[in-house]
């Protein structure tokens, strides 16, 4: 088992080195030099889209545009953005944002095209209805020879899809915010409990399809953004004092790695730090992944740009927003000096310090 777990790391260390900053910036640089930059130079075209200016009832397609990105940031909008965030300061220190920022504006690229694709060639599930992803775009786009590609994409995405990865994340949030603080005994049957739970919740919903998940999505997303930001402009208005310090910080920071603990990376921290930030910032976003792809791929639209130009939105508003308030908070609160703690409890943590109560349950 040791050994196992030996290559696991070792192929994820790979993995996540210099052919992912090679495919990820290097790849979406190329993108958005190719297109002269159009997704940003189209910014308020895309925001029209998105209130549905455009939208045509005729239009091919089973989900409005809004419920397309609201079910793309469903998948990146939560744990990545709170504990992705505070594991790459409590590494990589304040400067770990700024390259997180990187990838998620070259990232905005990266989804323009991936999900103007998934657009352009897109089919039919078993049950007749459109459906989009890579798996479809590379079927409808390359060719039947390149099936292989397609059959191992949609592996690779099922077991990075699996509930071990997503519930392990979230029974650490509710074993630490909820159950450790009352009191409550954290362990094999309390874990079990939560998964389970979790699991009918997202069962119901799943098993609703996907008309379901876009209405859930839809009203939940925009409800969780709000209330964390409310959340967020409270913590810091309190330490308003430390916010222009802070922000200058993560410029700074991004350069010299004064606080950087992990390993160096070509032979600097500074390495280390722009791979910890890309790291987190794809984590976060999942630009590149190919999840954001599926749910855009089934948008009501004929016109494969205007999906995109709204899928690009999804990195801003996920990386450049929620994290950013996110990083913020656990900054000027100072636990990320004071606390040992790190992921969601950090967070929590900083929550706490300037919202006594109710902040770490936000």
């Amino acid at each position: 088992m040791k050994t196992i777990d030996s290559f696991l790391a070792e192929l994820a260390s790979f993995v996540w080195g210099l052919p992912l900053l090679i495919l990820l910036i290097g790849g979406g640089l190329y993108l958005l030099i190719y297109s002269r930059f159009l997704p940003f130079r189209y910014l308020g075209h895309a925001i029209n889209v998105l209130r549905g200016k455009y939208d045509n009832p005729d239009d091919p397609g089973e989900i409005s545009h809004f419920q397309a990105l609201t079910t793309a940031l469903s998948a990146t909008v939560g744990m990545g953005n709170i504990a992705g965030v505070a594991v790459a300061i409590a590494i990589g220190g304040p400067g770990a944002v700024f390259w997180m920022w990187v990838s998620a504006l070259v990232g905005m690229g990266t989804k323009f095209f991936t999900c103007s694709l998934a657009i352009m060639y897109r089919g039919k599930d078993s049950a007749g209805q459109i459906q989009g992803g890579p798996m479809y775009f590379i079927m409808e786009g390359l060719g039947k020879n390149w099936k292989p590609l397609a059959i191992f994409f949609s592996i690779a995405g099922l077991i990075g899809a699996l509930p071990v990865f997503n519930v392990n994340q979230l029974t650490q949030a509710i074993s630490d915010i909820l159950l450790e603080p009352n009191g409550v005994e954290v362990g094999f049957i309390s874990n079990l409990g939560i998964g389970i739970f979790l699991a009918i919740v997202t069962g119901f919903v799943i098993l609703g399809g996907l008309n379901r998940i876009s209405k859930t999505a839809s009203k939940m997303v925009p409800a969780m953004v709000v209330l964390y930001f409310i959340a967020v402009l409270i913590i810091l208005g309190v330490n308003a004092t430390e916010v222009p310090g802070y922000f200058k910080l993560i410029f700074t920071e991004a350069f010299s790695a004064t606080y950087y603990l992990g390993d160096p990376f070509l032979g600097g921290v500074v390495g280390g730090l722009i791979i910890l930030g890309i790291r987190r910032g794809a984590f976060s976003n999942e630009a590149g992944v190919g999840t954001a792809p599926m749910a855009h791929g089934a948008a009501k639209t004929g016109e494969p740009i205007r999906e995109g130009l709204v899928a690009m939105l999804g990195p801003f508003i996920d990386t450049i927003i929620v994290c950013t308030l996110t990083a913020l908070t656990i900054l000027v609160t100072g636990v990320w000096k004071t606390s040992d703690a790190d992921g969601v409890t950090l967070t929590a943590a900083a929550f706490s310090e300037s919202i006594p109560v109710v902040g770490p349950y936000v």
